[in-house]
């Protein structure tokens, strides 16, 4: 009997493995087509290959900083784009409008005019405890009004854990991925266990749940909802901008949840999470702080640095659903100095609210995410806060000391001597943020 059970458990596998191949393969497929057809609204005949993040391949990326090239020109953060300088907050709220402008026209995308509804339930409720703490989780799901293209379905389902307590929490939202709450959490630095400690709650979001994390996804999810099933057209958002529009739909569900102080939330992010977590952050002025990790290329690091992953790494069809189509003429008739923005002035838009940015040791993560860009990119936005009165990050060149936690500045960043992970600096996130949510 028990040779039969393995047999029919080996089967079942191996039937699964199938299954999921075929369906890489035709999501492959699928997104190949969009980006043909992408290519040709655009009218692109050729792009230009990226480099391997393997580094033993004869195309690897460049992770020497010797051979960094520093000739490069940055767009200057405190010029309108006629050369007049930004003198006051008064420039600088035009400025700030001139820049979300262009990042919506060539690197995001424009945000669609006619975005439908959210409403809320709660799913189910219960109490716990974890880690001795009483707790409250509620399934929350987020129902998006289809009622203009009843062909496509799209829902936001996030989960709230508070500490139990009368008074309203601080709540920090995470992007997660769908295999880390199926998992569960982290036992050997159980980050959520710090948050409890320290009386803040914390919200699991997955995006993928309402935007696809491919190109074969988007005439689905919102953005497909929004055009009726259609291919995206030369501005459309991307799928950074939709992750954050399904953050934002939890912050209006915040601010009417009384267990929750909706003022003191903050968004989090690893990777290309902590991309749409910065992103986020920019375009969403009622999110309080942000925690953004090893965000790399298409967040925190300078797209001009020839350092890890390249422009031409994002605009190739195993990236470009994150932006907006218009961005990937710039690995073909255009190139990177045509940018007319770049990651410091992304950072400068989040201003004068507080930013913790991490990453982990090069020797252990690798280069691809370019810890130096990413620190480049923050340090260059100090004059936004400046403008503001608040401190930006406090060392002035990098690389910084690893494992050394920098903490005076609105700006902050950290070097843990891991890899691809936020989990060692989540202790001194806390920290951070405690500095703002003062009872």
């Amino acid at each position: 009997m028990k040779h039969i059970l393995t047999a029919i458990f080996a089967i079942l596998a191996a039937f699964t493995a199938s299954s999921q191949n075929y369906n890489r393969d035709s999501i492959q497929k699928l997104t190949n087509q969009d980006y043909q057809y992408l290519l040709e609204m655009l009218e692109i005949e050729a792009v230009r290959p990226g480099p391997s993040g393997d580094p033993s391949a004869e195309n690897a990326a460049n992770t020497n900083e010797a051979k960094v090239d520093s000739t490069y020109e940055l767009p200057k953060l405190m010029q309108f784009e006629n050369g007049e300088k930004v003198n006051d907050l008064g420039d600088w709220k035009q400025r700030r409008a001139e820049l979300f402008r262009l990042f919506d026209d060539h690197i995001y995308g424009r945000t669609p005019e006619n975005l439908p509804a959210v409403s809320w339930q709660v799913t189910s409720e219960k109490d716990s405890v974890i880690a001795g703490i009483p707790v409250k989780i509620k399934e929350l799901l987020g129902t998006v009004d289809n009622s203009a293209y009843p062909e496509i379905s799209v829902n936001i389902p996030c989960t709230l854990t508070i500490p139990a307590q009368e008074k309203p929490v601080p709540v920090v939202v995470k992007f997660d991925w769908i295999w880390a709450r199926n998992m569960g959490l982290d036992t050997e630095n159980p980050w959520n266990v710090q948050l409890l400690e320290n009386k803040i709650g914390y919200a699991s979001l997955v995006p993928t749940a309402y935007q696809a994390d491919n190109g074969a996804g988007l005439t689905t999810g919102i953005i497909g909802l929004v055009n009726k099933g259609e291919r995206r057209s030369t501005y459309d958002w991307g799928a950074l901008k939709a992750w954050a529009w399904g953050a934002s739909r939890v912050l209006d569900y915040f601010e009417k949840e009384p267990t929750v102080d909706a003022e003191k939330v903050a968004i989090e992010g690893v990777s290309r999470y902590g991309k749409a977590a910065l992103v986020t952050m920019a375009y969403d002025e009622r999110f309080s702080v942000g925690f953004i990790g090893s965000s790399g290329a298409g967040g925190a690091k300078i797209l001009r640095r020839n350092f890890g992953e390249q422009l031409e790494n994002l605009a190739s069809s195993g990236e470009y659903q994150w932006f907006t189509p218009n961005f990937v003429t710039y690995i073909s008739k255009k190139n990177v100095q045509d940018l007319p923005v770049d990651a410091h002035e992304l950072i400068a838009l989040v201003a004068p609210r507080p930013l913790f940015f991490g990453a982990g040791n090069p020797n252990v993560e690798g280069g691809w995410v370019d810890a130096t860009g990413m620190y480049e990119g923050v340090l260059l936005a100090n004059p936004a806060y400046e403008l503001f009165g608040k401190n930006g990050v406090e060392v002035k060149e990098y690389p910084v000391a690893s494992e050394t936690f920098y903490a005076r500045g609105d700006l902050s960043f950290r070097q843990h001597e891991g890899g691809h992970t936020s989990i060692p600096n989540w202790p001194y996130f806390i920290e951070f943020v405690k500095k703002y949510w003062k009872p």
